[in-house]
């Protein structure tokens, strides 16, 4: 495998993510298992075979290498890919697009999507997305990615195997879909972005911003400009329930032995057991 970008990779249970994220340089990541992935501003070989992909906003760092994907897939004779974008910036990235199909003179084949606020897209029998509002300079969304099953309605619990198959027979449906949040990907946002959404703090894996962390940084400045600093995430250390919260997008005036010396310190312990630091 040729590996031509930094990539980190963490399993956690069944669901293993990869990327890399720092703020102004790349961010871009993917669920294998759930076989989508988040924002190209690198596109490294490996993730050629992730088909679906969720782009949180068109700053350069998060979508800058959308066309050197769409180009390669083409080139190695993959389906077309789906891409999902902001739906405010989806004509301008089709006409990009097109744009390089003339200087690249090799046709840019995709299925793009203009994705808006609290939707839902169908990924498969098993998994949905739900978009929610994130709080950034330029138009932007967040990503849930839903397990859904079918449970037996609480009022046929313990029917016999036959009364169960009878009730089918009849017409009844017995079972009703239940939907677990999985991953939830914010991508660059302020803490107005996070709360939006009550889910995110319950998914399973939450995947989010912490761009600044030092005391002397001006948080309502960094609010101002879609980021978020570790006093917000600490401001909201007894709401998040997932198993796994991977902080990331950091600046780059931070060197990575800085970032977690400063942040373990000051995360409770209940949270220091529960974050991965993206370095």
């Amino acid at each position: 495998m040729l590996e031509n970008l930094p990539l980190k990779t963490f399993t956690h249970k069944d669901l293993t993510i990869e990327g890399y994220s720092r703020a102004a340089v790349q961010s871009y990541w993917r669920i294998p298992e759930l076989k989508v992935g988040f924002d190209l501003g690198g596109s490294p070989w490996s993730f050629m075979g992730t088909q679906t992909i969720f782009i949180t906003h068109a700053h350069l760092d998060h979508m800058a290498a959308l066309p050197a994907y769409v180009a390669r897939r083409r080139m190695m004779k993959m389906e077309p890919p789906t891409i999902y974008v902001p739906e405010p910036v989806a004509e301008s990235v089709d006409k990009m697009l097109r744009c390089w199909q003339r200087l690249d003179r090799g046709r840019m084949l995709c299925q793009l999507v203009p994705a808006v606020e609290w939707a839902e897209y169908e990924l498969s029998r098993e998994h949905v997305v739900t978009t929610f509002p994130t709080k950034h300079t330029v138009p932007s969304l967040g990503y849930i990615v839903w397990e859904r099953r079918k449970k037996l309605k609480p009022e046929y619990v313990g029917f016999t195997g036959e009364q169960i198959r009878d009730l089918r027979y009849s017409g009844i449906d017995v079972s009703a879909e239940v939907r677990m949040p999985l991953v939830c990907y914010t991508g660059d946002t302020a803490p107005g972005g996070l709360d939006a959404c009550e889910a995110a703090y319950e998914a399973r894996i939450l995947i989010t911003e912490m761009t600044f962390f030092r005391p002397e940084h001006r948080k309502d400045k960094i609010h101002k400009f879609g980021h978020m600093h570790l006093d917000d995430i600490l401001a909201r250390a007894d709401r998040f329930r997932n198993e796994l919260i991977v902080l990331g997008h950091f600046s780059t005036r931070y060197h990575e032995d800085q970032i977690r010396k400063a942040v373990l310190k000051k995360l409770p312990e209940n949270l220091r057991e529960r974050v991965e630091l993206w370095l």
